[in-house]
């Protein structure tokens, strides 16, 4: 099984995977799409949607976790961000993947052991927990892997 995590961003949006057999992670990757060059929002949101679908047509996914939306003081932050979240839903929806999503309080509990963990603290948990040897990727990728390793851990444990 190959789970999908994506942490959301119209500027950069970090991806993770997680390849899982049986109950043991086999392979984890991750990555950040970056279309900060880009000034159009519309362009930006283009570029998303085809790179999110490449990496859905060449890992094909089984799951797709996406962080779900939060509260923030920026008001226009928050509906850029939900543009981007939208772009992504609907790649997942032509992909016909399920899809689950966490608040990013339940993420950093899975993956930290505390609600409130900052990001240096996911970053860190994710690569020892996956024994990762990169540190080339940014914290949106770390992000997106610790999604994934969220659904995972509620996979495992659940009946």
């Amino acid at each position: 099984m190959v789970i999908l995590g994506i942490d959301p961003g119209s500027r950069y949006c970090g991806y993770g995977l997680l390849e899982v057999q049986g109950r043991r992670i086999v392979a984890a990757g991750c990555d950040v799409i970056n279309m900060a060059r880009e000034k159009d929002l519309l362009k930006r949101l283009d570029m998303l949607y085809i790179a999110i679908d490449g990496v859905m047509e060449e890992y094909k996914p089984e799951v797709a976790v996406v962080e779900s939306m939060f509260f923030q003081k920026h008001i226009r932050s928050i509906f850029t961000l939900g543009h981007a979240r939208g772009v992504i839903l609907l790649a997942i929806a032509r992909h016909k993947i399920p899809l689950q999503e966490y608040s990013p309080r339940e993420i950093k509990k899975a993956v930290v052991g505390n609600g409130n963990a900052s990001k240096q603290q996911v970053r860190f948990m994710v690569s020892k927990m996956l024994n990762l040897k990169s540190t080339q990727a940014t914290d949106d990728a770390y992000d997106a892997l610790g999604m994934a390793l969220c659904h995972w851990h509620r996979m495992k444990f659940s009946p």
